[in-house]
C-alpha cells in the first residue's frame, strides 16, 4: 500500500524550501545554501546534505527537532529503557518538521567526531515544476572537513599542522590524507552535478554510496 507521505512525494507540486546549513564550531564557517522540495523525506535531505556538505555517509546521522530526533532506525534506535525515542526519518517530510520560514533544526552527523549542523529555512518558494525532484546548491564556503578528523578541535589542529612544514605530524598528515587537501575548495557548480544524480524520491544506500564514491572519484 502507498503512503500518503509517498503519494505527496510523487506528485511533486510542493513549495521549494530554501535552506541555509552551517556547520557548527566551525571558523571561518563551513556553510551551504540549498534549495530542497519541501515534500522530500528525511532519508532524501540526509542523502542531499551529505552530496553538498561533503561528507561520505560512512556514520550514523540524525535529525535534531525540539525533543525530538530523527534517524535511520535500521541502525540507529533507543538501546536501553529510559533511552529518548529515535523516530524513523522514512516517514516525516522536511516541511512537516520545518514548516515555516525562520525554523531552524539540527543535524549531527558522525556521533564520534560529532559534526552539528544548524539548517535553517531561509524562505519558502512556490512549487517549481524543474525542482520538484531534485537539491540545488545556491552558495557555499570552504571544503567540508576529512572524515574521521577528531571534530571541531581535531580538525583546527589539522590545519594548523598542514601550515606548518616543520611540524614533526606535517608528513604523517599529510599520508594520512592520501590526497591534497584546500580549505578553502568549494564549487556549487560540480556540487549540482552530483546532486542531479540523486533518485527521487528515494535513495538507497548503495545509490548514495556510488554517487558519493564517483564526486570523490574513489575506486574500491
Amino acid at each position: 500500500m502507498i503512503s500518503v507521505i509517498e503519494t505527496a512525494v510523487a506528485k511533486g507540486n510542493a513549495p521549494i524550501f530554501q535552506l541555509k546549513v552551517v556547520l557548527l564550531g566551525s571558523k571561518p564557517p563551513v556553510w551551504r545554501r540549498m534549495q530542497v522540495p519541501g515534500d522530500a523525506r528525511l532519508d532524501w535531505l540526509h542523502a542531499a546534505l551529505q552530496v553538498v556538505i561533503g561528507w561520505t555517509n560512512s556514520h550514523l546521522h540524525q535529525f535534531k527537532v525540539g525533543g525530538h530526533c530523527y534517524s535511520d532506525t535500521r541502525h540507529h534506535f533507543a538501546e536501553f529503557e529510559g533511552d529518548p525515542e529515535i523516530l524513523e526519518e522514512r516517514k516525516f517530510t522536511l516541511s512537516q518538521i520545518a514548516p515555516r520560514a525562520q525554523d531552524a533544526f539540527g543535524y549531527e552527523y558522525d556521533f564520534g567526531d560529532s559534526w552539528e549542523h544548524e539548517i535553517t529555512v531561509d524562505k519558502i518558494l512556490p512549487p517549481d515544476a524543474v525542482a520538484a525532484t531534485t537539491a540545488f546548491c545556491l552558495d557555499g564556503a570552504r571544503a567540508c572537513p576529512p572524515e574521521d578528523c577528531g571534530g571541531g578541535w581535531g580538525y583546527d589542529n589539522l590545519l594548523k599542522i598542514l601550515k606548518n612544514q616543520k611540524d614533526p605530524e606535517h608528513k604523517r598528515m599529510k599520508e594520512w590524507l592520501g590526497r591534497g587537501f584546500d580549505a578553502e575548495a568549494f564549487d556549487p557548480a560540480k556540487t549540482n552535478l552530483w546532486l542531479r544524480k540523486l533518485k527521487w524520491p528515494r535513495v538507497t544506500e548503495a545509490q548514495l554510496r556510488k554517487v558519493l564514491m564517483s564526486r570523490d572519484d574513489y575506486h574500491e
